[in-house]
């Protein structure tokens, strides 16, 4: 499906175009040229290939070598904004001219915006210049497990495992840092019947520690509830997801926000790597300002 001729010089011959099915299926290859700074990406597509989730679009600038691609879900009220529009590009400048000559970015809507951070810079002067304003969420290391023989040898005998299900979403939402007022229900509620989980129940099968993964088939969420902590649940975690997602053909990988140094060595004891010059970053923008 068409969407956008663009008639400027830096533009000739290229079109903002949203991809079919099977396309959906080819850009994985072209997204996979450019590794791992289309992590995020790339992660989003194989999943949403191959798992069934709320409904997104993809666009790219050109087909099939393109450009730019941005996966953009339905946000049509506060309460989608963690739903996040995912933008990877592999030239600036053709990003930015797209950004600002594009109509698949909707500014006059709630939007979570996450990118690499020099793409967010360019995203954030488009949106001044439409004047929108913008909201700081998260910037995050991206850690990566290459290779699952990494991780190191866990003891799980006598703790309870299993996956969370739609009665766990208020807990999951309460206990997250931007859950506050219900604006990431519907994102979690999403995540949990959708795609891969793992918690740590007690006595009452009840929940005390748990892991999710996002659309963009990133790890994340990952908590425990403060009476049960220093318990080795995290570890136990981090592994059984990492095997899960690595024996159904998904990348293994994570973001850790920068302040989090915690998380972050958790997850180097884990045996994940990142490229330290790489920073993955959130932003929200039209007036909607998510409190820590």
């Amino acid at each position: 499906m068409l969407v956008l001729v663009f008639t400027g010089t830096s533009f000739t011959n290229r079109i903002q175009m949203e991809l079919t099915k099977d396309q959906l299926k080819m850009a994985e290859t072209e997204l996979r040229r450019h590794l791992p700074r289309s992590q995020q990406a790339y992660g989003y597509l194989v999943l949403r290939n191959r798992v069934r989730s709320d409904p997104v679009k993809v666009f790219v600038d050109r087909w099939p070598q393109f450009s730019v691609f941005i996966c953009k879900p339905q946000c049509e009220q506060k309460g989608d904004l963690f739903k996040d529009t995912i933008v990877f590009s592999n030239n600036e400048a053709i990003l930015e001219e797209t950004i600002r000559k594009s109509f698949v970015i909707d500014w006059t809507r709630y939007l979570c915006i996450g990118t690499s951070l020099p793409h967010m810079e360019i995203l954030k002067t488009v949106a001044s210049e439409k004047g929108v304003q913008s909201h700081n969420l998260a910037v995050c290391h991206m850690m990566m497990l290459t290779d699952v023989s990494h991780l190191p040898s866990i003891d799980s005998s006598g703790i309870s495992l299993s996956s969370l299900d739609e009665s766990h979403i208020g807990l999951v939402n309460q206990m997250w840092k931007f859950g506050k007022d219900q604006v990431a229900v519907r994102m979690i509620q999403n995540m949990i019947i959708n795609f891969p989980s793992c918690c740590v129940l007690d006595a009452e099968g009840q929940p005390v520690s748990w892991i999710l993964t996002y659309a963009s088939c990133a790890m994340g969420m990952l908590y425990t509830q403060p009476e049960h902590r220093g318990k080795g649940y995290a570890k136990v975690l981090v592994s059984t997801m990492a095997k899960k997602l690595h024996s159904e053909g998904y990348p293994v990988y994570c973001f850790i926000e920068e302040e989090n140094t915690v998380s972050y060595k958790l997850f180097k004891d884990m045996g994940f790597t990142e490229d330290p010059s790489y920073r993955e970053a959130w932003f929200g923008f039209n007036d909607i300002e998510i409190k820590k």
